[in-house]
């Protein structure tokens, strides 16, 4: 059979493909988020201001940021999991998260004095987040892939950076929670490379374990 005709057949009834899919990626989001979350507290735990951190607007931003590049990469690692399913739409999505982000840095600028900017952009913790969010992604990102071979990824290793960006977003989402560094400069650097290396590590391994 021509590989034409092949992604014919999976995708003829759609209905039936997608199901077992998005199951599986529910299922592995539930056995994987307890490992994770385990981790944070055995290697990190939240920080003990996290109350009054609560009440300024940059810590929170950190997690609308994370939440919504998570949500935005699952949405597409789902589409990408399916032969043949238009997935523009939901590549879309992918913008929102940096927008946000892009926007809380010309806010920062334009609020810190230019002398605190290099301080802001460092940190204390640059070296702790860039270790950190891909050992708390690890457990989502095996999951992930393992939850996207119940479908046929027409680009495996696509499917599997996407996965990653999905899985390193939510390392980040943990990690924030002890991160004391909140300044958008900060986040848009460290973070993004964290989330950066486990994007790649997912398409290393996709393009392994997604090919059918």
């Amino acid at each position: 059979m021509k590989t034409d005709d092949l992604i014919q057949a999976i995708t003829a009834d759609p209905v039936i493909r997608r199901r077992p899919i998005r199951q599986s990626v529910l299922i592995a989001l539930a056995a994987s988020l307890p490992v994770a979350l385990i981790l944070f507290w055995v290697l990190l735990g939240p920080r003990p201001d996290i109350a009054s951190a609560l009440e300024t607007y940059r810590f929170p931003l950190k997690f609308v940021v994370t939440v919504s590049l998570a949500a935005s990469a699952l949405g597409l690692a789902l589409r990408l999991a399916v032969p043949g399913a238009e997935t523009s739409h939901r590549a879309r999505w992918l913008i929102v998260a940096p927008v946000i982000l892009l926007l809380a840095v010309f806010v920062e600028l334009a609020v810190v004095p230019m002398p605190d900017w290099p301080a802001r952009w460092l940190g204390r913790n640059w070296l702790v987040c860039l270790a950190c969010i891909p050992v708390l992604s690890l457990a989502p990102l095996v999951a992930l892939l393992a939850a996207l071979r119940s479908g046929a990824p027409s680009n495996p290793a696509l499917a599997g950076a996407v996965a990653g960006l999905a899985a390193g977003a939510v390392g980040a989402t943990f990690y924030a929670a002890h991160c004391p560094d909140d300044s958008p400069l900060f986040v848009a650097t460290w973070y993004a490379l964290a989330i950066a290396a486990v994007t790649v590590m997912g398409a290393l391994l996709g393009a392994r374990l997604l090919r059918w």
